[in-house]
């Protein structure tokens, strides 16, 4: 059958200078500076020695059965203090709760070999932490590398970290707090473990793995620098499909380089975060300098993902050669009036679609039950926990808490079977503005809604609506279609 295109819009775009064939460095930011900061993402340095240290001869017992946590932990231990090498397995399944590795350590999975994650909570010590944009006490992760350097968790093994007891317990208490009026504190109510986490660190490497059915999110990489996710395999929609089990969430970090990834989820796929209202306000530290490239997601609620957390901002990402299938949205802004922060210079190319909900979102108001706080009737604020304290502080002068979406260029993208285009929905507060789009090739069942937009260029695109609709513009300036 022809297409028909109801929508060819070619238009000069003069913000920025995107190259359609070029390298990433052929990109360049308002600023004129280029993306040279590319070549420094990621890892630079990986654990030299290659001494093996057995779980095994640690008193460690493959059988899936036995708690291993502390004969893991004594190998990885040893390892460190002789000066770093390799933490191995004998082939077989090996239960376990939080274990934690130190620097010049590589913990290594391979193939034959599961990791076991423990379903009881009190194999998951409690640390200080963000969780979901705000600093508090929570459980440690199933893998953690906190404050090291020089660290690595590799290997083509498995990570399985049996959530599914968490999520239930989620599942049931979000029943009856969403009765309350509370849906707003229940993800950080329900304990649940990540699969896992980097803080506070820097050149880590992370590689090969695949991880299963994470209890919360899958790798979270925060407060750290030059890490780099390679070749990850997440399966999380295992047995059910878990609450917020996001699969690589990066916070408040930078010189990221996330790669050859391949993530099944419940929640967003590929996220970048920034601390979630006056506590993110607070710590005030961005997300930036990050790379994604040559990966894919299957279910999931977000290919890449801006936010909602961006209080500390967002800013200087390449997101290219990405492919959506199955996801709930491809490219996701979404914030709070609560949240403040600035996303901005974004670059994200080259890019396939398939079966997904909605292509392009930009919500700046995003799901108003979890995102604003309020207490109800029958509370004391002086008897709630602390993390209900810090949830249900005020953002002042409430201007500060307006986010800001701009300069985002999104270029070279092709969907097929899309149920709605693109949904922007800016507010009085806060228009979205300066966004600029090349070479996009879409089919959806219909076309969307742009509302309090401004200064919005499109070149070469190609909209076919099955509903022949066209985009919906309202309150907005400069919205060149």
């Amino acid at each position: 059958m022809k297409r028909i295109p109801y929508l060819l819009v070619v238009l000069f775009f003069t913000a920025g200078c995107v190259q359609k064939e070029g390298t990433a460095t052929a990109l360049h930011d308002n600023a004129g500076q280029g993306l040279s900061w590319v070549e420094k993402v990621g890892a630079k340095s990986f654990p030299e020695r290659t001494k093996a240290f057995e779980v095994n001869e640690y008193g460690a017992i493959n059988d899936g059965l036995t708690l291993n946590t502390a004969a893991i932990q004594s190998a990885i231990d040893a390892c460190a203090i002789n000066g770093g090498g390799v933490v191995t397995f004998a082939p077989g399944e090996y239960l376990t709760g939080s274990l934690f590795v130190k620097e010049g350590v590589n913990l290594r999975i391979d193939e034959g070999v599961t990791l076991l994650g423990s379903q009881e909570l009190k194999d998951y010590p409690d640390i200080d932490t963000r969780v979901a944009g705000i600093e508090m006490v929570w459980p440690a992760a199933l893998i953690n590398i906190i404050d090291q350097k020089n660290a690595a968790v590799t290997g083509k093994g498995t990570v399985h970290a049996q959530g599914k007891p968490f999520w239930d317990q989620y599942w049931a208490t979000r029943k009856e707090y969403e009765k309350k009026g509370l849906r707003w504190i229940v993800d950080y109510d329900v304990k649940r473990p990540r699969t896992l986490l980097v803080s506070g660190s820097s050149n880590i490497t992370l590689q090969g793995l695949t991880m299963k059915q994470a209890g919360f999110w899958t790798v979270h990489i925060l407060y750290s620098e030059n890490v780099t996710a390679d070749g990850l395999i997440i399966r999380n929609n295992v047995d059910g499909h878990g609450p917020s089990t996001d699969g690589i969430d990066i916070d408040s970090s930078s010189y990221i380089l996330v790669e050859n990834c391949d993530i099944d989820c419940n929640d967003d796929n590929f996220c970048l975060k920034a601390g979630r209202d006056a506590d993110g306000l607070r710590v005030n530290r961005p997300t930036e300098y990050v790379v994604i490239r040559n990966s894919i997601s299957r279910k999931g609620g977000g290919l890449i993902t801006f936010g909602s957390e961006t209080s500390g901002g967002i800013r200087h990402i390449l997101a290219h050669d990405l492919q959506a299938n199955g996801t709930g949205v491809g490219l996701r802004f979404k914030s709070a009036l609560t949240r403040g922060g600035t996303v901005e210079d974004i670059y994200l190319r080259d890019i396939t679609m398939e079966k997904v909900g909605v292509a392009i979102e930009v919500a700046m108001s995003w799901n108003p039950s979890y995102s604003y706080s309020a207490l109800p009737g029958g509370y004391n604020i002086e008897t709630v926990p602390d993390h209900w304290k810090v949830m249900l502080e005020r953002v002042e002068p409430e201007e500060k808490g307006i986010p800001e979406f701009k300069n985002i260029h999104i270029s070279n993208i092709k969907v097929e079977q899309a149920e709605r285009a693109i949904v922007a929905l800016g507010v009085e507060k806060s228009w979205i503005h300066d966004f600029h789009f090349r070479d996009l090739d879409i089919n959806t069942e219909t076309a969307g809604t742009i509302e309090y937009a401004r200064n919005w260029t499109f070149e070469n695109v190609n909209l076919n609506a099955k509903d022949n609709t066209t985009v919906k513009v309202v309150h907005s300036e400069n919205i060149k279609l």
